[in-house]
């Protein structure tokens, strides 16, 4: 089963980043109150970019190493710049 790596942009235009087996379920789950508190707090989102892995894991440590980056450096992945 893939796992994806994603990043989602929130009403007010913040970021959120996560990884999950699912996008579909994931987003709708976030913008019906029933995911991350971060949702709750900034707005409804849509995935704006995603990665595809074999499994969780590799999925997790992108997760994790996206996370430390700048805002523009996410920026320019979102856009498909060199971060």
């Amino acid at each position: 089963m893939s796992h994806y790596f994603y990043i989602a942009r929130c009403k007010d235009a913040s970021l959120y980043i996560g990884c999950t087996n699912s996008l579909e379920q994931r987003i709708a789950r976030h913008n019906s109150g029933a995911g991350a508190h971060w949702f709750n707090v900034h707005g409804e989102g849509a995935i704006v970019y995603s990665e595809t892995y074999p499994n969780y894991l590799t999925a997790h440590r992108r997760e994790l190493q996206i996370k430390k980056w700048s805002r523009i450096k996410k920026e320019h992945l979102i856009a498909g710049l060199k971060p």
